[in-house]
């Protein structure tokens, strides 16, 4: 994480909000074709190699996939049976990219059910009637790209001191956030919102994540967060100093120009995510011996997979 770049929201709040809309046409594709898992995991994009993907999306019989390529600059469609098709990420409306998206998956043979209105944003204006949106600067989405694709595996890295249920990392086109999520094992308290919160919030949970910013906080930054949240949280004793407790967001907010500039960026960031779960965890009276590896076992793993370790022969019935 030591590269990780600077990603001033102003300089490409333009290039960002189309973006969040080019991902949403790409999200509610996976949406309309794929069974619905708990907390709505099977509708958020996954990091790839060179950007965001949907990963296999069944249809009927056969299967396909969907990048946004942010290397090459292309939405590749790579359907299991016939060549990929692609659509140009370039300057150009959301109504025009909608369309090229459209085309393309009719031209395989796919069909997909959709309400063309974007969610999550302030003014949203459906897919196919959106000329106001269009920018797209190279610059910026490789900043971008390169966060979402370093921040990534410090997420997984984290996830794996806990051995409860826990998400992967997600990407979530809604809110445009990279994020983990972790759960204590109880159903929460009914949730007082929308079908979709409620499903997304059934169980007690802790989550961390990285977000661009939008015209709430403009800039981005970690955070993480507890529902319901205990009592005692957002005065918790966090680590490092530079957070800070944000009411109006029910969380604690890490600015992302705070971790650049860290001796240890990553080092920095654990800490954050730590001190964060410990305090939902203790003031929310998880299992924790339950949900978390103990020592003997972090360690156990950590010989497994050492260099030493690759080099040995597996013993009967090992991996």
């Amino acid at each position: 994480m030591k590269d990780l770049p600077s990603l001033p929201y102003e300089e490409w709040s333009d290039t960002l909000e189309t973006l969040h809309r080019w991902s949403q046409v790409v999200g509610k594709v996976k949406l309309g074709l794929t069974p619905l898992l708990n907390h709505w995991w099977n509708v958020p994009l996954s990091v790839s190699a060179h950007g965001l993907t949907t990963g296999t999306i069944p249809y009927g019989d056969r299967g396909f996939e969907m990048e946004l390529d942010f290397v090459e600059d292309v939405l590749r469609i790579r359907p299991d049976d016939r060549r990929p098709r692609y659509v140009d990420l370039r300057p150009r409306s959301v109504a025009d990219f909608y369309a090229a998206t459209m085309d393309a998956l009719r031209e395989i043979d796919i069909e997909v059910p959709m309400w063309t209105t974007p969610v999550e944003m302030a003014d949203p204006i459906p897919f196919e009637q959106d000329e106001q949106h269009g920018s797209y600067d190279k610059e910026y989405v490789m900043r971008f790209w390169r966060c979402i694709s370093r921040i990534d595996p410090v997420f997984a890295k984290f996830r794996t001191r806990f051995v409860g249920k826990g998400s992967p990392v997600q990407f979530f086109w809604g809110s445009f956030d990279l994020t983990v999520t972790l759960f204590s094992g109880r159903r929460a308290p009914p949730f007082r919102g929308s079908s979709i919160e409620r499903e997304g919030y059934s169980h007690e949970l802790f989550s961390i994540g990285w977000w661009p910013g939008d015209q709430r906080l403009e800039r981005p930054a970690f955070y993480a967060y507890a529902a319901p949240e205990p009592a005692g949280f957002s005065t918790a004793l966090i680590e490092p100093s530079l957070a800070y407790y944000l009411p109006a967001l029910h969380g604690f907010y890490l600015e992302h120009d705070d971790v650049r500039a860290a001796a240890i960026p990553e080092a920095m960031l654990m800490e954050f995510f730590s001190t964060t779960y410990d305090a939902a965890a203790e003031l929310g009276a998880w299992p924790r011996a339950q949900l978390e590896r103990s020592r003997s076992e972090e360690d156990e793993h950590a010989l497994f997979t050492s260099e030493e370790a690759r080099q040995q022969p597996a013993p009967d019935g090992g991996l």
